[in-house]
């Protein structure tokens, strides 16, 4: 499972030219599902995404977690993440989960997600969204539950 996470000011799903969800700060999650991934790859991301210490302490050093600030997480499900494209150059998606497991474990990532005490909203799973945000810092990290990076 891997995750582009972003800490945003604000971020916004649209569908349809209908705002479906929306938060004013914390983090912006974007996230694919491999086959492989189960629902531990889910919990791992959703604890290890619920501890980030991203967020600026009083000295302007990032210490704080969301819980610490008070932050919402907004959850994007994006397929593409799993797009190999180390041949040619059109990505192959065979590393990518199913539509029916991804959206499982996607509500399952968004569920443990709330469990750790976070305020969580969601885009609309297999929807085409327009997603908007307004990235603070820049802060953008890259998490996968099989590998470092």
């Amino acid at each position: 499972m891997r995750a582009v996470v972003q800490r945003v000011r604000s971020a916004s799903v649209v569908v349809d030219g209908v705002v479906v969800s929306s938060i004013r700060g914390g983090l912006l999650v974007l996230l694919g599902v491999g086959a492989s991934d189960d629902e531990t790859d889910a919990g791992y991301l959703a604890e290890k995404i619920a501890g980030l210490r991203v967020f600026s302490d009083p000295a302007g050093q990032m210490n704080l977690a969301l819980a610490n600030v008070g932050g919402e997480v907004l959850v994007v499900s994006q397929f593409t993440l799993l797009g190999d494209c180390r041949r040619g150059r059109r990505p192959s998606y065979t590393d990518a989960a199913p539509a029916d497991q991804a959206e499982r474990l996607y509500h399952h990532f968004i569920e443990r997600l709330r469990t750790t005490g976070q305020r969580v909203a969601e885009g609309r799973f297999g929807a085409m969204m327009d997603v908007a945000l307004v990235n603070d810092g820049p802060v953008t990290l890259l998490l996968d539950s099989r590998r470092l990076f």
